[in-house]
């Protein structure tokens, strides 16, 4: 594994005497996020931070970067199959997964797909809601981030209009409907620093009132 690093290492290092220092920064990650990412094999699941400890929890709450969508990115590569590895995890199994969930502040997240054939897993850079329905749903959530507990939630919207890039670096918009929808809702709000409990207590105060 330390073999593995040290040749990646030194490929980055050619690649930055021929194109100059900014090198590692073309590729939207920073030296310590690059040396995370491509601490273990892409099949290594990475960590999964909690709020339930302390230094977590305030990356949990900072907001997310853009990403660039390049497909000859390595690292961006090598980063979404270790973020596929985390979600699917035995230890995990989640529905869906944000790149802040493992230390990384880029707008990079998985959702599963419930809402087409075979509920594939699908991988979104810089994902933005472009449109809530006014129509809501309630639905259960829990949260790789939140161990121990989920809850029922009524203000989610039933359809959301979302834009994103896809790995192959095209731009695309689509409408999603149901429990999917829910799934990214969750999601884009890691990308914001913002967790499905913000939302519980705002139901909570607004039913107060």
């Amino acid at each position: 594994m330390k073999i593995y690093r040290i040749l990646f290492f030194g490929i980055v290092l050619m690649m930055s005497s021929c194109h100059g220092p900014k090198n590692i920064l073309r590729h939207g990650f920073s030296s310590e996020q690059i040396d995370l990412i491509m601490a273990s094999d892409s099949l290594a699941p990475m960590r999964v931070f909690k709020i339930t400890d302390k230094k977590d929890s305030l990356l949990l709450r900072t907001k997310s970067s853009k990403i660039k969508a390049n497909p000859d990115d390595v690292v961006l590569q090598h980063f979404v199959k270790r973020l596929y590895a985390t979600v699917r995890d035995s230890m995990s199994l989640g529905v869906g997964i944000a790149a802040p969930q493992v230390g990384v502040l880029k707008n990079i997240i998985w959702v599963q797909r419930f809402d087409k054939e075979n509920l594939p897993f699908e991988v979104y850079l810089n994902p933005v809601i472009k449109e809530y329905s006014k129509k809501k749903q309630v639905c259960k959530e829990g949260c790789l981030s939140i161990p121990g507990r989920s809850d029922t939630l009524s203000t989610r919207a039933f359809s959301i209009k979302i834009a994103y890039d896809t790995m192959d670096a095209k731009h695309k918009t689509e409408t999603v409907e149901g429990f999917t929808s829910v799934i990214f809702q969750h999601e884009i709000d890691h990308l914001n620093g913002i967790l499905y409990l913000d939302h519980l207590q705002k139901e909570i105060q607004d039913t107060a009132q």
